[in-house]
């Protein structure tokens, strides 16, 4: 006669699952809610899901298409431009914005003492301003393919949209900073003191003369900019207007490694401010 063994899950391992389980549901609820409370605010939606489709066709479409007798060069150029741009703003407004309000509000130390996971609204914000540069990303694909305009392979258009979307994530970490130092009021000025500079500074609209190209370094939009124009083989602006500085040396993983140190080192700086004043 032959026993047969019963194996019951101790009651440590069942509290674990049921921690794990409470933690992914608490991880996915406050993603929810950030996403709801972005979407919902029409003064920070609107701006920066519509804006850059209608840029980009009035100005990457049929101005520069009218300039330029359909040349696809410039056409892939204005794409991979306007893609970038429409990707700067959630994250430096969406960071600096939100959580210099959360702060203000006390919201943050409220959450704090809630029983949450301590990265969950960081972690929220920080889908959301990636589903925001996804959204941006799907209307300017939408309105290219309507329109016929860059004449992308459907699989450059795929590494575009991922590479921007990822590519929001410095922008993200520099919004984040800005959040966790200004307050609610003057968080929109100093994120536009950043952005600003940032886009012009980028070569996104128009070529800079040599004597401002070393400051094109400076900012992140640049590099994402050439890793974008390198993968679909345009030239730059500068390039395309023949003028060969600073803008025209470097490759893509230097490039990239220089988008992922400035994510680390602000959202570091970003984290350490809020553990240390909140």
């Amino acid at each position: 006669m032959s026993a047969t063994s019963l194996s019951i899950p101790s009651a440590a391992a069942a509290d674990a699952a049921m921690s794990t389980v409470r933690i992914r549901n608490a991880y996915l609820t406050e993603i929810r809610y950030e996403c709801l409370r972005a979407l919902r605010a029409p003064a920070f939606s609107i701006p920066f899901l519509l804006l850059p489709i209608v840029l980009y066709v009035l100005f990457g479409v049929l101005l520069a298409g009218n300039m330029s007798h359909g040349d696809l060069t410039v056409a892939k150029i204005m794409f991979v431009n306007w893609a970038v741009f429409g990707v700067m703003g959630p994250g430096m407004f969406g960071f600096g914005i939100f959580v210099a309000s959360e702060r203000e509000q006390g919201l943050l130390t409220l959450k704090r003492a809630l029983p949450m996971p301590g990265g969950a609204s960081l972690l929220a914000k920080l889908v959301m301003v990636t589903l925001f540069a996804a959204i941006v990303m799907l209307t300017l694909m939408g309105a290219a393919l309507a329109m016929g305009h860059p004449g992308l392979t459907i699989g450059q258009y795929v590494g575009i949209a991922l590479l921007d979307v990822v590519g929001s994530l410095p922008f993200g970490a520099i919004g984040l900073f800005i959040g966790t130092r200004a307050s609610a009021k003057s968080a929109p000025a100093f994120a536009n003191l950043a952005y600003l500079p940032f886009m012009h500074l980028g070569g996104l609209f128009y070529p800079l003369p040599k004597s401002v190209q070393p400051l094109e370094f400076v900012s992140p939009a640049f590099y994402l900019d050439k890793l974008g124009l390198r993968l679909v083989g345009a030239p730059n602006m500068d390039m395309l207007a023949g003028v060969h500085g600073a803008s025209s040396a470097g490759g893509p993983i230097p490039y990239a490694a220089v988008l992922v140190g400035i994510t680390i080192l602000f959202t570091a700086l970003a984290i350490r401010r809020l553990a240390r004043v909140g």
